[in-house]
């Protein structure tokens, strides 16, 4: 299994030939070293409604006729871009014959913003456990820490959490090495950090402290891989 990092919280996963992507948010993320037009994948997944998880989503799906993988209202909002898509909600599992995803809560807000400047519901947050080949990964989306996770750890044997360590809109640091611990995780790689002011953080340091807590942590760059 690959791991790439696209930037900010944007993650696809390649399995023998086929890949899905994850909250894709490219144009609007100018550190970003890959354009959407440039992405294949078989399957685009979505934890939330909010911009800088969703922006790509349509144009990806749409360019690899492949349908938009999230809770079932944000599904609905994609099929009114044109996409197909598969809704599920929190505690569903969705067999892509490659992977398999089953949809966890996260602690978050979710919302759509119009054109006009209008919110709209977006359904519940969420996370996603992927397992293929073996491996069990977790993307938590955007979410502060909360006790479930310490209950995930006890259901998964996870060969990665992917976690938010910007802080401000998610959890910190601090906050994600608890999480990490909770977890069990073996490997951890930081997402949703320093693409805006206020989640600037100290990525080095996160990775101290989890090797001081006896787990192997990988800051990607983007564009960046790793293999499990």
């Amino acid at each position: 299994m690959k791991i790439i990092y696209h930037g900010h919280s944007c993650i696809q996963i390649e399995v023998n030939g086929k890949s899905l992507i994850i909250d894709p948010f490219l144009r609007g993320n100018p550190a970003a070293v890959t354009k959407p037009e440039d992405i294949q994948t078989d399957m685009v997944l979505l934890t939330h409604a909010h911009v800088d998880h969703i922006l790509d989503a349509a144009p990806i799906a749409l360019q690899n006729n492949v349908p938009v993988v999230a809770n079932v209202e944000l599904a609905g909002y994609m099929e009114g871009k044109g996409v197909q898509t598969i809704g599920m909600n929190i505690g569903g599992t969705v067999d892509f014959g490659f992977a398999k995803a089953t949809m966890i809560h996260a602690f978050h807000t979710s919302s759509i913003t119009l054109e006009d400047g209008q919110r709209i519901y977006g359904g519940t947050p969420a996370g996603f456990i992927i397992e293929a080949e073996g491996c069990t990964v977790l993307h938590s989306g955007d979410t502060g820490l909360f006790g479930d996770l310490k209950m995930f750890g006890e259901l998964y044997d996870f060969d990665l959490a992917i976690l938010p360590i910007g802080g401000h809109f998610t959890m910190g640091p601090e906050h994600a090495l608890i999480a990490a611990k909770w977890l069990g995780a073996k490997h951890v790689l930081p997402i949703h950090y320093n693409t805006f002011p206020p989640i600037v953080q100290d990525v080095g340091a996160f990775v101290q402290a989890l090797g001081k807590a006896g787990i192997k942590g990988t800051p990607l760059a983007y564009g960046e891989s790793l293999e499990l």
